[in-house]
């Protein structure tokens, strides 16, 4: 009993395991070389995979989610500790996952740590056997480092067996889980009738919700081969459980087998370089261009022996994934992870895709991007213009694109999101002048010298602005958006990866051909890449080695999820555009009717319209205010009343349930404010810092206003919908942010540069302006249009 509350706590990991059985949304590092190969029989086992009736193995990560039988391999490095004498604590103490079979998930888990287990334990009854007076005459130092006998492995298994069970059944037990113990050798898989019974046993265990625990029955097994020993002491080795996880992969005619270890997954080369890369997708062909490392502490399988078992569970039919087990930051969800089709370790694929890798795409997207900042100002400029000139020369072809698109999609997207969705001959050339305005002001954007500083007598310090690398931008539905954004980025000279949304698929398609034919001209082609993979924008929000920013452009739910995913890029966008139109007790009637019908129904799905309208509390039962109630409902606007307005009103409109609502519809919250200041009030409660407006006539009025208000973009007596970069003049927009920091409002051009400091001297060093140094600071201001020779020889 000692030893199994001793594990336990250790062991209480294991609980990770089985969230794959309570999964409800079924929808959603050290490197080891093989130097011996576990065969089931005379012929290695991995050369004669069993026919599987079922089907193939999933061709993409995303498919991973249909996994309905799924077998978990528990690698030695995952389940032994350093020392091979007990489990190990990074195994345990991250899992804390509630179990379930609710959503018809059958798991299998191929386990390690008998023997550990059992080392651990008659190591512990070898010191207790030893006399008392022996122990105390050692001491308690000498007695921990006392010289103990070898122990012979199988001895270990017999012994950790049954205890390395029992924690399993504590653990599962406590969220009412069942688990039956299985024990299998080389025969049970060479003997007919054996197998049949093996399988008929494992399959009647998952039709009862029961989950199996397969090891290896290392207690009656042959001794481990000549040199294949570790550290000189006779150690079964678990890692052989990676042969017999593929074959009860392949037996069982499991959907995918997950291999956990010490090993992040599969590198190009060993990750001790400095340009090991991590795959992402191992395809079968790919096996030459792969380098194997050193071996892992613990086995005499490694990466080799991973690899050839993977790829024989997939030519069975089993897709694989191998990824790590035992890194504290996530294993706690790491099986779940793999199962929702998050980029985890290393996916086994026998379809290879076509194109590049996103990962390849953002690396061609940064190297052409460095050429393109290095681009002489006007021949940026030469490349938006072609660029602007394509999109009306190739009209017709972006059209019928864009008429495909909207075929499709007629079904399946509201009336806003197809009026996002549509291109017309219009729309084109509002995008070619639009291009045309960022072609004139990219002349002066990157290299310009913002700040000269003589920072002393010929050491001189210049602030320039510099792009800021590799943007992602995710938009949903607009293709418009595709030519807008990579005219901003050709004229910054940053580096662009754009992910669409599917339904504007064949438009995006053309538009970005066109935008590489642009590029072309001078070279820079793959400066701008359009990821159509299926990779899930999840996953693009983890390379954060590769992407600089990330804007986020389409609905406040895309924005939120991005804004969770990307935990360390930058995110330069709004959650929400609930914008307010105050109408003040002194306002133009005619104004007044203009602005709200312009900011409610010239667009109502846009970021920049009329979401609440406040109306100050003077105004109700006026001309006024029946005039806005007669043109909202011409306008089929639909009303709801906020609180304090349905107080005033004996039949009232549906009252609001939140007055945080984005309504991107023909909808809109109608609230009563006291006075200018409680609009102000009203605003910074319940706005999202996006566009706000006041109708006045009183200039004070509209002057505090103005300056008292804390949002992205502040009008007066103008509508919500000048809030977009065209008409700001920046010819574009890469989006709204209502962030504080980099950039507000339309970012255009000037938000999507940073700066880097240049310093220029002569030997200077900063002992020089020590106490005890020749040379002081001089800080002084140059002016910035000195040109450099004069800059260089001015004392």
């Amino acid at each position: 009993m000692h030893y199994s509350l001793r594990c336990r706590g250790e062991f209480s990991h294991l609980l990770f395991l089985l969230k794959i059985l309570k999964v409800t949304d079924p929808s959603s590092s050290p490197f080891l070389t093989l130097h011996a190969v576990r065969q089931w029989s005379n012929v290695p086992f991995f050369t004669v995979p069993l026919a599987r009736a079922h089907g193939k193995s999933f061709a993409h990560r995303s498919e991973l989610r249909q996994a309905k039988r799924i077998v978990v391999k528990l690698g030695s490095a995952v389940v032994t500790r350093g020392d091979e004498c007990g489990l190990a604590l990074g195994f345990s103490h991250k899992y804390n996952v509630v179990l379930t079979n609710r959503d018809g998930r059958e798991m299998m888990i191929v386990t390690s740590g008998a023997v550990a287990f059992g080392k651990q334990r008659l190591r512990h009854e070898i010191l207790l056997s030893q006399s008392v007076r022996q122990a105390l005459h050692s001491g308690q130092n000498q007695l921990k480092d006392m010289s103990l006998p070898v122990l012979e492995a199988r001895a270990c298994a017999a012994a950790g067996q049954s205890g390395l069970m029992a924690l399993y059944e504590a653990m599962f037990t406590q969220y009412s889980t069942c688990t039956a113990q299985i024990l299998v050798t080389n025969l049970d898989f060479h003997d007919d009738q054996k197998r049949r019974n093996l399988n008929s046993t494992l399959h009647e265990l998952l039709r009862m919700n029961i989950v199996p625990i397969i090891n290896t029955n290392d207690a009656v097994v042959p001794p481990p081969e000549p040199n294949s020993n570790l550290q000189g002491v006779n150690v079964i080795s678990i890692k052989d459980n990676d042969s017999l996880a593929a074959r009860l992969a392949v037996e069982m005619r499991a959907d995918l087998l997950i291999a956990l270890s010490d090993v992040e997954g599969l590198y190009d080369s060993p990750p001790g370089s400095d340009d090991a890369k991590l795959l992402d997708t191992f395809y079968p062909g790919d096996q030459h261009s792969i380098t194997y490392g050193t071996k892992s502490r613990v086995g005499i399988g490694g990466m080799e022996a991973k690899v050839k078992a993977a790829l024989w569970a997939l030519q069975g039919g089993t897709s694989v994934v191998i990824a790590n087990g035992t890194h504290p930051k996530v294993t706690g969800h790491v099986i779940t992870d793999i199962v929702e089709g998050k980029k985890v370790g290393t996916f086994f694929s026998e379809v290879k895709p076509a194109g590049p890798t996103v990962e390849q795409q953002t690396e061609m997207a940064r190297s052409a991007g460095r050429t393109l900042a290095s681009l002489e100002p006007e021949q940026r400029s030469d490349i938006i213009c072609t660029l602007a000139d394509l999109l009306t020369e190739r009209k017709d072809e972006i059209l019928s694109a864009n008429k495909k698109d909207m075929e499709h999609a007629v079904s399946r997207l509201s009336p806003a999101m197809l009026k996002r969705l549509s291109l017309s001959s219009s729309k084109l050339n509002s995008l070619s002048i639009g291009l045309r305005q960022i072609s004139v002001s990219s002349q002066d954007s990157v290299g310009r010298v913002l700040r000269r500083t003589r920072v002393a007598n010929k050491l001189e310090l210049e602030q320039i602005t510099v792009p800021i690398g590799v943007l992602l931008v995710i938009f949903e539905s607009r293709p418009d958006c595709l030519p807008q954004v990579s005219a901003l980025a050709i004229a910054s000279g940053n580096a662009l990866l754009l992910k669409g949304g599917k339904e504007a698929a064949n438009t995006n398609r053309i538009l970005h051909e066109l935008a590489q034919e642009a590029l072309s001209i001078h070279g820079v082609k793959d400066a701008i890449q359009l990821v159509s993979t299926r990779e899930e924008v999840e996953d693009l929000c983890h390379l954060e080695k590769m992407i600089d920013l990330i804007i986020p452009r389409g609905s406040s739910q895309l924005v939120r999820d991005i804004q969770r995913a990307a935990k360390s890029i930058p995110v330069l966008g709004h959650s929400e555009g609930i914008c307010h139109v105050y109408v003040d007790h002194e306002a133009s009637v005619d104004k007044a009717i203009k602005i709200i019908r312009d900011s409610k129904c010239d667009y109502p799905a846009a970021c920049n319209a009329m979401e609440t309208l406040l109306v100050h509390r003077d105004l109700l039962r006026t001309p006024l205010f029946d005039q806005i109630i007669d043109m909202l409902r011409t306008e089929h606007v639909k009303i709801h009343a906020g609180p304090k307005f349905a107080s005033y009103l004996t039949f009232s409109p549906s009252e609001v349930k939140s007055l945080r609502t984005e309504y991107g519809d023909l909808e809109c919250c109608i609230e009563v404010v006291d006075s200018m200041l409680e609009a102000v009030d009203h605003i910074h409660k319940y706005g999202s810092s996006h566009t706000d407006v006041i109708v006045t006539e009183n200039e004070d009025t509209a002057e505090q206003f103005l300056q008292q208000l804390d949002s992205a973009c502040v009008f007066w007596n103008a509508s919500s919908r000048f809030a977009d970069g065209y008409r700001f003049g920046l010819g574009a927009e890469v989006g709204i942010s209502t962030a504080r920091i980099h950039a507000r409002g339309p970012v255009g051009l000037e938000g999507l540069l940073t700066t880097k400091w240049v310093l220029r001297g002569e030997g200077h060093t900063a002992a020089d302006f020590s106490e005890q140094g020749s040379m002081t600071y001089l800080h002084e201001n140059l002016p910035v249009a000195q040109v450099l020779p004069e800059r260089r020889t001015t004392s």
